[in-house]
């Protein structure tokens, strides 16, 4: 078994308030979660209006399959408009 980890840090330049900023991560954790099958939360900087660490993780038997669902996710989340991917980072365990 292998654990897909795969942390996004996320910028939100239009949040005017942790309101907007929350309706925006909401939009975008539900999207993944549905296109994707995987677990994620907000794991950092929820104090903050306009940044935004998510933590994503998805089980899998092959390494190359959980790598390749958490690439996708990125890529997803690159064409999200409502906000910037500063860095990203993924690991298998």
């Amino acid at each position: 078994m292998r654990i897909g980890i795969c942390t996004l840090y996320l910028t939100i330049s239009d949040s005017q308030s942790l309101k907007e900023k929350r309706q925006v991560l909401k939009s975008l954790k539900d999207q993944i979660r549905n296109k994707f099958n995987v677990s994620i939360a907000e794991v950092e900087g929820q104090n903050h209006r306009r940044q935004a660490k998510l933590g994503i993780a998805c089980i899998d038997n092959d390494t190359q399959n959980a790598n390749r669902v958490l690439s996708k996710v990125v890529s997803f989340v690159e064409q999200f408009r409502l906000a910037e991917m500063v860095n990203y980072e993924i690991e298998i365990i």
